[in-house]
């Protein structure tokens, strides 16, 4: 009776009708655990999991949405008995429910049963298993990193599930239904060569060679412009008979033309990224498939492009070629307009690889190589080095070369290395000019909307909302025009903080959202209005918050213990923030070292607000300096 769904938003029904899964902690629980199998997954695990910096109360958080998500899935479970469904199993937990149960689970175990079937037994499992996406799979955490590996995994099953089922309605002399079937299909995977083989064929047999040619010639021009790559045998073979009109390809009742072939090598992205890292593909193919990733990146798909970069670096460093490699490590001109990595751990790892390949690239390597490589090294380190000097000489090698797209890169680098003090919205504020107005000249949308981010921060830093404001309009036109929907994020959490919008998106994307700042939003208002200071979790903050908590709630000792071991805050855009919640904890319990730090941290920033993240606000730091003189 009780029906989980994944392959799409996640969902629960029970007896056909929809569960309540309110909260996004529920859900997410829900799709971790189905994607385990019914394997248990231990506490630990879904700590690690849920948060990126998981709070003191951690397990305790973790068990009681267990306890809520129980309820919810077994609505008539009397008191005091045992549950069912989600069970505890050691030190963790399981979802105990049969393959029908879980769509993702039935599509699976439909997909191995139809290989060995007939071909009309075959189209009618293939075609319910396909009925079962309502949507990408764990749709609401597709940047989730436990959900990450599982989309492309689950991706590459739903695109080969698309084939075969194409491959069986060829086989029942159905090849209209094969046309609508893979007209999207090759618009959504065009380095899939069997979808252009079988719409191809499909083409042919309902009587329009001259379409299927075409179309050929379309799959050749994608793959080579796309990839650099030649079409596979198969591909070039389907022409050839096309051409001589093979009077086996009107043979429906039989085997589909070529299906029986060894799969050629690279039939998708990933197959074509592992193939150069094996050594067998060619380096114009690796550097095609690194150029992907960016469009990727703007385009919404961040976690992927960033684990397939990763990807393409190693394969990279393989051939030995410290040239490629600078290349592919600096050609993902992606610009950051948050100071926090969404991954600290793949930054270090892309900054390693490019300290190495810089260590190694030859005196007569070209500049655009060198200025890439350091911009990337000098982006990568936001907040957790000082790689200002890696920042100053792309910039400068970009404006010898008048180059306005290396240039808007060096430019999003050297802003990235503006938080070595407070104060420095000013600073900001004309990095982020000259980005837009660059990027305008030049036609690069992606860079202009970061230009006009960074102004829009800078200026809220600088107490003109009116201008961030005016900014916020133009990023949100820029965003709806290119479809750049993550720059809403932030014109979201402008307005809701400081016009009285209506509350911003959840920001899944990107872990500096998502993790900590809606409960750091909460608390900052109340401190500003004087009201009671709510707690809650507050993820990689934490440290920052505690003190003035501990202080408010009047637990002197421990607030002050807590000042004792607080650490610098790191270099971004809430370096103020944290000085000025350090300092007002600080005046709140006497502790003069602290008062002193924070004073001599803040100083510089006398005339700005704390407010440079346009997202958090606590007012002109010049009242707290008064307060801590």
């Amino acid at each position: 009776m009780l029906r989980i769904r994944v392959l799409g938003p996640i969902g629960a029904e029970l007896a056909g009708t929809p569960l309540r899964l309110s909260k996004s902690r529920h859900r997410e629980l829900l799709g971790i655990l189905a994607a385990a199998r019914g394997r248990t997954v231990s506490t630990q695990r879904l700590v690690d999991e849920l948060w990126e910096d998981a709070p003191s109360g951690a397990v305790g958080a973790v068990r009681t949405f267990i306890g809520e998500l129980r309820r919810i899935l077994e609505p008539d479970r009397p008191p005091r008995t045992p549950p069912t469904v989600l069970l505890t199993v050691g030190g963790g937990y399981s979802l105990r429910l049969g393959a029908d149960d879980v769509d993702l689970w039935r599509v699976e175990q439909d997909a191995e049963a139809a290989a060995g079937l007939e071909p009309a037994a075959r189209e009618r499992v293939l075609a319910a298993a396909l009925g079962q996406w309502r949507g990408t799979a764990f749709e609401e955490f597709g940047t989730r990193p436990w959900a990450m590996a599982e989309r492309a995994r689950i991706a590459e099953l739903r695109a080969t599930t698309v084939e075969q089922l194409a491959d069986a309605r060829l086989q029942l002399d159905r090849p209209q239904e094969v046309l609508a079937l893979l007209d999207a299909h090759i618009g959504e995977h065009p380095w899939r060569e069997e979808g252009w083989r079988l719409l191809a064929l499909a083409l042919y047999r309902t009587a329009r060679q001259a379409d299927a040619l075409a179309l050929l010639s379309r799959a050749r021009a994608a793959l080579r412009q796309d990839l650099g790559l030649d079409p596979g045998h198969r591909l070039a073979e389907l022409e050839q008979r096309i051409l001589r009109q093979d009077p086996a390809l009107d043979l429906a009742s039989g085997p589909v033309p070529g299906a029986d072939a060894a799969p050629d090598d690279g039939g998708s992205l990933l197959a074509r990224t592992a193939a150069a890292a094996s050594g067998t593909g060619t380096r114009a193919q690796l550097e095609s498939v690194a150029g992907l990733l960016p469009v990727l990146a703007v385009s919404g798909s961040v976690r992927l492009a960033a684990e397939q970069r990763l990807a393409a670096i190693a394969a990279a460093e393989q051939f030995g070629d410290p040239e490629l490699a600078a290349r592919v490590i600096g050609g993902f001109e992606v610009p950051g307009s948050w100071t926090r990595s969404d991954d600290p751990a793949q930054s270090a790892a892309v900054v390693d690889a490019a300290l190495r390949t810089l260590r190694i690239l030859p005196s007569g390597a070209s500049a655009r190589v060198r200025a890439r490589l350091l911009a990337t090294i000098a982006m990568e380190s936001r907040g957790t080095a000082d790689r200002l000097a890696e920042a100053v000489e792309p910039e400068q090698i970009a404006r010898q070369l008048n180059d306005p797209a290396l240039l808007c890169f060096a430019l999003s680098a050297r802003y990235q290395q503006t938080f070595s003090t407070a104060g420095l919205a000013a600073a900001r504020a004309r990095i982020g000019a000259e980005i837009a107005a660059l990027a305008v000249e030049a036609e690069l949308p992606t860079f202009e909307i970061q230009g006009r981010l960074i102004r829009m921060q800078a200026l809220c830093a600088l107490d003109d909302l009116a201008a961030a404001e005016q900014e916020a309009d133009l990023i949100d036109a820029l965003a709806v025009r290119f479809d750049r929907g993550l720059a809403m994020v932030f014109t979201g959490w402008f307005r809701w903080t400081f016009r009285q919008g209506p509350p911003p998106p959840d920001g899944d994307e990107m872990p500096g959202f998502r993790t900590g700042l809606p409960a750091l939003a909460e608390l900052t208002a109340a401190v500003r209005a004087g009201t009671e200071l709510p707690d809650g979790d507050f993820g990689p903050y934490e440290p920052w918050v505690r003190a003035l908590l501990l202080a408010r709630s009047g637990r002197l000792a421990q607030a002050r213990a807590a000042l004792d071991v607080l650490p610098e805050p790191p270099r971004g855009l809430l370096l103020e923030v944290f000085w000025f919640l350090t300092g007002l904890a600080a005046v709140e319990t006497g502790h003069r070292d602290a008062v002193r730090r924070a004073h001599r941290a803040l100083l510089p920033a006398a005339g700005e607000r704390a407010a440079g993240s346009a997202a958090i606000d606590l007012g002109p730091i010049r009242l707290l300096l008064a307060r801590l003189r």
